[in-house]
């Protein structure tokens, strides 16, 4: 049986004799209000919906009036519960992942099950919504056009250590989740790791006590002396680029040539590519770095 085939258009349960739909349902991370529309559609129209902790989900479903199936899914019971939900698909009826708070399947035991369905043929589809990550990020004031998403570091030493050196060069802001009680180790680990760059603690999105604690990493470890409460998004500025450019031996030809013999850009790049192997476009554009006295008449690009 083949892969149901999505228009884009609004999407409703798998009528008989079709294959069932993994839903992934972001719920919200705080504010009971931050669901779409769409979400609660879903969440009220499918056979059965799987939860991280069927306690925590089953008050979101409470308020808004749910009554579907709620089935527990977690690390711990991947294999049992894979195999219930996906009894449900094969019945043609269509299945909800939603995690504790924001986005299944990011940072989210729900990975291991998207994995697992997507393998039997089965269509996945995203129901958008609150990510901590993500809202963490464009409200942060750190650069968003780069970013690398680590979720929780490594708790052993050596897998940290690790990591961090290879961090060191990475130029896109970083963003962890942390939790309350490791945040002061974590910020210590990151300072002697990656020295002194800016960061933001956040704490407690959309919730009554959202914070945006910024700082540079020694700030920030002064700060968070004691245990601190709520849930933490943590991002921290990416490396600077500030390594001085390495000459190559062409440089110097090339700026060998145009100062002692006061040739134009256009003639150093006619000379060197016909008597070396050397493409003229980038000699040109490496020749033009160079001042001389005369004017170059050259228009190459």
């Amino acid at each position: 049986m083949s892969e149901p085939v999505h228009t884009g258009l609004e999407m409703t349960p798998s009528s008989e004799n079709t294959l069932g739909i993994l839903y992934l349902v972001a719920t919200p991370i705080g504010n009971l209000k931050d669901i779409s529309l769409r979400a609660l559609d879903i969440l009220s129209s499918v056979a059965c919906i799987a939860a991280e902790d069927t306690r925590h989900t089953r008050k979101l479903l409470s308020h808004h009036g749910i009554s579907s199936e709620l089935i527990s899914y977690r690390e711990m019971n991947h294999s049992s519960a894979s195999m219930q939900i996906m009894k449900y698909l094969y019945q043609g009826k269509d299945v909800a992942l939603v995690s504790d708070a924001g986005t299944p399947a990011i940072s989210d035991p729900g990975q291991a099950l998207v994995a697992t369905v997507r393998h039997e043929g089965f269509s996945v589809v995203p129901i958008p919504g609150a990510c901590a990550a993500i809202s963490a990020l464009a409200a942060s004031g750190l650069p968003t056009d780069r970013f690398l998403f680590m979720g929780f570091l490594p708790r052993k030493k050596g897998a940290l250590a690790k990591l961090l050196e290879e961090l060191r060069t990475e130029p896109g802001t970083l963003v962890f989740y942390e939790s309350p009680k490791r945040i002061l180790a974590t910020l210590k680990n990151l300072r002697d790791g990656l020295g002194p760059r800016k960061a933001v603690v956040v704490r407690e999105l959309t919730k009554i006590h959202e914070t945006f604690d910024s700082g540079t990493l020694p700030e920030l470890v002064r700060r968070y002396k004691g245990v601190t409460k709520g849930e933490i998004t943590l991002l921290v500025q990416g490396a600077k680029d500030q390594a001085p450019k390495v000459k190559s031996p062409l440089d110097d030809l090339v700026a060998a040539l145009r100062s002692t013999n006061a040739m134009s850009a256009a003639q150093v790049a006619s000379l060197l590519s016909s008597t070396l192997d050397i493409d003229r476009k980038q000699v040109y554009r490496l020749a033009s770095e160079f001042s001389i006295d005369q004017e170059d008449t050259g228009n190459e690009k």
